[in-house]
């Protein structure tokens, strides 16, 4: 009994050690700014975080953003190839985002998670993408989406 016990305790040691990146903080202060800059200490929150680039993903379909930079892009369109026309730093891109964004229609944090998720695109395979765009089907987008409730 006393090695089942052993292999036990390792056991749910390694699996409280491998959902680290999935940590998710419950806080009331989400940032109500946009990034201060490259070096802004809210960034790896998002950046680092697969729940928040995951979020991101939901409102990039959300807000229809897959109907002009989906899989099938071209050009300074194609967000997946890590060419940036505004430049790639976090602060660039959710200012990019947020001058494309319909005036005041997605809360801030929603743009901090949809550039988390933006910058991560070079990195998703051409099968994850697919298996987003199907996950996807089943979650408002475009049109159909009129915006967070507030």
């Amino acid at each position: 009994m006393k090695g089942a016990g052993r292999h036990f305790s390792f056991a749910l040691l390694a699996i409280l050690a491998a959902c680290s990146r999935e940590a998710r903080t419950l806080r009331p202060n989400v940032p109500a700014t946009p990034p201060d800059g490259p070096g802004d200490p809210r960034i790896p929150f998002y950046q680092a975080n697969s729940y928040q680039i995951s979020q991101g993903g939901r409102y990039f379909g959300w807000y229809g953003c897959g109907g002009c930079h989906g899989e099938k892009a071209q050009g300074v369109l194609k967000l997946s190839d890590d060419a940036w026309k505004h430049g790639g730093a976090f602060d660039q891109v959710y200012r990019s985002i947020a001058a494309h964004a319909e005036g005041p229609r997605i809360p801030s944090e929603q743009l901090w998670q949809i550039t988390a998720y933006v910058r991560d695109l070079h990195k998703h395979t051409p099968a994850k993408l697919r298996r987003q765009d199907l996950d996807g089907r089943g979650e408002p987008t475009g049109d159909s989406w009129s915006g967070a409730v507030r």
